[in-house]
């Protein structure tokens, strides 16, 4: 459809959310067919939907990345978020569920309220936008639409408001009980959207009754009304529901399914009836950089501009920064100033998104979501503005990255390439992390869980022709002493000319954990001179960063070195630096030498039934179990585990939850291994050792 100026008023601007499998692309197809954007029903099974384009996501017929589309229905715009739910690509849902006005999520007739439903409802309470739930699937076999109403009770804690209910569900799935709108509306079971509407059957009566003792309830002066037995009228009830909704008193909930294309109508229009314009969204929490105070933003046109870019894609005309404008004007072959960047970008042309399509705009005002391409210096998550006021908003929650691999170039080729594409696809998604760790020397690159990383790996090869390995990332160990050792560092070398002397004794001791590397020097009168003492420093340092047991960094140690002798002709700094290596390996191995591996903290959250199973599983990795939580139906567990036993915990996770877990993990300390596992670990050492030797 052509771009149209719309009143502000006339603007909406909704996000789908839920957990991966829950029908959000299903149902944002069914918005777009029903509506007349597109002519078909996109298929997830037959990979043509408008919202899942990506090759990767055609393949795993699951959203991998949040798309955008515009529609209009009854002469209102609006913009729409199809935000994907699995774990592996949640982060992108945190990022964009700040764009949104009103939040609708989906909830499975069969599974219920999964875990990631459960935090970005969370999120969206804490943001104060308006939230409606769709229960989803209930042609499928095994629905059951009051089970769904009791996960969603337990797990969300809300008791939602019905505006639909279905009249059968699994396969004769066909028709709704529309409570809102006192009718019942009966669909051609063709996928075609075409519905009869009838009389509301006399058995769904009450529930049309207690639909409106709820709505009441939300406004004093109508309830009042209403217990004194006056009628309410339509027109009312609406606007009553429309402040319970916005207000977050009121959640209405509707049945439907996406892929029959039933129940669309009925939210459609609850969507342009009962939640906000862009004009009545909550004044916005930011800081004035310049004043260096908070200051609240009221949406409006006239308003100074402020928008932020929720998403970074990658197009055929270049990069595109999709943003949603909160307040003020932004017009094409403007300027507008990157608070975040504190640079001035141009903004040429503006487009609207339709899945990987777009079209002209002749403006973005509160409420859009749009797209500008080639913007310099942009990222996702940085704030326009204007440079006379310019303004920061607080970030949207990052999760932490859960998993890392060692990535490795194929080839020559791809090594030349490898950063520039990781780098562009870090900046599509900021979920994505690369660095080299500094001890073992590997390029890691981390994210949500295997998936994503695989999926990651998969667009290198496909966008940059860059392959790689995947491999298991080495674990960071290290070693440690753990008692007082001397021993003589002597370096002596006579060819023909001049020849090396240095003798050094040095004394090393334990510090506490952390404590790190200290040097004392002990050396009273000249029997090593003051400028070749650093040398043996220098020497103890770099010898502990191959270490003794099994070549891995010595750490938590002082060396004091206390005597030595010279020659007048021989002794030179590099000879002194020979003899302080000579003397802490020797040393070192007097010195009660521990392995350390690094210690993670884990929070896992899980449905209730398997919280048994995840502790269970937590224990056998040599996990330590420091408490658990309920949350409504779920169980949350904190541990301590050793980095070495949950490398590959994602995959073991999702089988033990059928995908329904979750877990954040972050590095707390090191301790020292267990000794028959450390023999192992310095037998691998050696043995690898010796075959680099050969």
């Amino acid at each position: 459809m052509a771009m149209k100026e719309y009143d502000r008023e006339n603007v909406r601007c909704v996000g789908i959310f839920g957990g991966g499998g829950t029908g959000k692309t299903s149902l944002a197809e069914a918005i777009l067919f029903v509506s007349g954007t597109t002519t078909r029903l996109g298929s997830i099974d037959k990979g043509n939907t408008i919202m899942d384009f990506e090759e990767e996501e055609i393949k795993r017929q699951s959203s991998i990345s949040t798309a955008f589309a515009h529609l209009e229905w009854n002469k209102v715009l609006i913009h729409l978020v199809d935000s994907p739910g699995e774990a592996n690509f949640v982060s992108d849902s945190f990022n964009t569920i700040h764009a949104v006005d009103t939040a609708i999520f989906a909830v499975d007739a069969v599974d219920g309220v999964k875990v990631q439903t459960a935090k970005l409802w969370d999120e969206a309470g804490k943001l104060g936008i308006a939230r409606m739930i769709v229960v989803t699937t209930l042609d499928r076999d095994r629905s059951d639409f009051e089970s769904a109403l009791g996960s969603i009770k337990d797990l969300l804690e809300i008791d939602a408001v019905p505006v639909t209910v279905p009249i059968t569900v699994g396969e004769g799935f066909v028709a709704v009980a529309d409570l809102l709108g006192n009718r019942m509306l009966t669909y051609a079971g063709d996928a075609s959207g075409k519905f009869e509407a009838g009389d509301l059957p006399e058995e769904y009566a009450s529930r049309r009754e207690t639909l409106v003792e709820r709505i009441v309830e939300a406004d004093d002066a109508v309830m009042e009304k209403y217990l004194e037995g006056e009628k309410i009228g339509d027109e009312e009830l609406l606007g009553t529901f429309r402040k319970g909704v916005i207000s977050g008193v009121l959640v209405p909930l509707f049945a439907m399914s996406g892929p029959s294309n039933v129940g669309i109508h009925p939210l459609l229009d609850a969507i342009i009836s009962i939640t906000p314009n862009p004009l009545e969204r909550a004044p916005l929490k930011a800081v004035d950089k310049t004043a260096g105070e908070d200051t609240d933003v009221i949406p409006s046109a006239d308003g100074p501009v402020l928008a932020r870019v929720v998403k970074t894609v990658k197009a055929f005309e270049g990069m595109r920064s999709v943003f949603r404008v909160y307040s003020g004007i932004i017009r094409p072959d403007s300027t507008v100033y990157n608070s975040t960047g504190e640079s001035k970008e141009r903004i040429g042309q503006i487009r609207l998104l339709s899945g990987k399509e777009g079209e002209a705009a002749p403006y973005a005002g509160p409420g859009d979501i749009v797209a500008a391409t080639k913007l310099k210096e942009t990222k996702t998550g940085d704030i326009f503005c204007s440079d006379k006021k310019p303004l920061t908003l607080p970030d949207p929650p990052k999760p932490a990255p859960v998993i890392n691999f060692a990535v490795e170039p194929k080839s020559r080729a791809d090594e030349e390439k490898i950063m520039g594409a990781l780098q562009e696809m870090i900046m599509e998604d900021p979920s994505l992390n690369v660095h080299r760790d500094q001890q073992t020397g590997e390029f890691l690159l981390a994210g949500m869980g295997q998936v994503h990383i695989e999926n990651a790996v998969e667009k290198l090869k496909r966008r940059y022709n860059v392959e790689v390995i995947l491999k298991e990332p080495k674990v960071p160990y290290r070693e440690t002493i753990t008692k007082s050792s001397r021993a003589e560092g002597k370096h002596k070398k006579q060819t023909g000319g001049r020849g090396q002397f240095a003798v050094a004794w040095i004394e090393l001791n334990p510090k506490q954990r952390d404590e790190g590397y200290e040097f004392i020097d002990k050396i009273f009168g000249g029997v090593i001179p003051q400028n070749f003492r650093p040398a043996v420093n220098k020497g103890v340092q770099e010898a502990s960063l191959d270490g003794v047991l099994a070549g891995y960094p010595v750490v938590d140690f002082s060396c004091t070195l206390y005597d030595g002798k010279t020659h007048p002709v021989d002794s030179s700094e590099i000879a002194f630096k020979v003899a302080g290596i000579k003397g802490f390996k020797e040393a070192a191995k007097d010195a009660g030498l521990k392995l350390l591996e690094p210690i993670m903290i884990i929070e896992v959250t899980v449905p209730d039934e398997c919280m048994g199973d995840a502790i269970g599983d937590l224990n056998s990795r040599r996990g330590r179990v420091m408490g658990t939580d309920q949350k409504g139906g779920n169980a949350i567990v904190r541990a301590t585990v050793p980095m070495a036993e949950i490398l590959r915990y994602s995959p073991s996770l999702d089988s033990m939850t059928s995908g329904r877990g979750s877990f954040t993990v972050e590095f707390d300390h090191y301790e020292e291994v267990p000794a028959h596992i450390a023999e192992k670990i310095i037998a691998s050492s050696k043995k690898k050792e010796d075959k680099d030797e050969d």
